[in-house]
């Protein structure tokens, strides 16, 4: 842990903000996930338009605050999500009103099947950890230069992973090979081509809160087992 990492308090509200921001952008996208879109003749899940945010944030907190708080916040939104999805569950079985005709659609649109939400999990820890690590390492060995090969170069291997783990555990044995790589490979070339565009917003926010924190954290002696939620 650096000196202005001692000196900087534990939580902020700026952290805070930036916390939620997260865990929202995880929460929505899995609930707007089940509608289908076509982007320029590209059919993709209609999350495509917030999930990458949640990366951008990451990056953020990993830049800002530290492997360490990063895999605080990684743990937070994985708890969040499955209690929205555990609401979502109770909602459906609960027995409707009379008068309610919309059960169906309910189940429909907020019902997910186990093998889908054990796929979205899995996939969401491995790519966010991976993120995280790979923008933290790279940090260190550019000392802190050059924020935009490590902002693109942890997404496309965090968002990688995340597509492929993702896609494989859902839909393997479901989908032909061939359209599972084609999906596989599509989105990733958008969610990281997303990370690119909002780079330089990026650059903005790193900025203003390095600057307004008073921190620029370096986790030279971080431990990257993400299981150790507090070090």
């Amino acid at each position: 842990m650096n000196d202005t990492e001692k000196m900087s308090p534990k939580y902020s509200y700026l952290f805070v903000v930036i916390s939620s921001m997260f865990s929202a952008s995880l929460i929505i996208s899995n609930i707007v996930a089940v509608k289908l879109v076509n982007v320029f003749g590209l059919v993709v899940p209609a999350a495509i338009i917030i999930f990458p945010i949640s990366y951008i944030f990451g990056d953020i907190l990993t830049e800002v605050y530290g492997y360490r708080k990063a895999r605080q916040v990684i743990w937070l939104g994985f708890f969040c999500n499955l209690l929205a999805v555990i609401m979502l569950w109770l909602g459906q079985i609960l027995p409707p009103a009379s008068f309610w005709d919309a059960q169906a659609a309910y189940e429909r649109i907020l019902g997910h099947t186990p093998r889908i939400l054990a796929a979205s999990f899995i996939a969401y820890l491995v790519g966010e950890f991976v993120n995280s690590f790979v923008l933290s390492k790279m940090k260190m060995a550019t000392k802190g230069r050059w924020l935009w090969t490590r902002t693109i170069g942890s997404t496309l291997v965090g968002e990688g992973l995340d597509s492929c783990v993702f896609m494989t555990l859902a839909f393997a044995g479901i989908i032909p090979l061939s359209g599972l790589l084609n999906a596989i490979v599509t989105q990733w070339l958008v969610k990281t081509a997303y990370e690119t565009i909002f780079t330089p917003l990026t650059y903005l926010v790193v900025g203003f809160l390095k600057r307004r924190e008073g921190i620029d954290t370096y986790d030279y002696e971080t431990k990257f087992n993400p299981f150790i939620i507090v070090e």
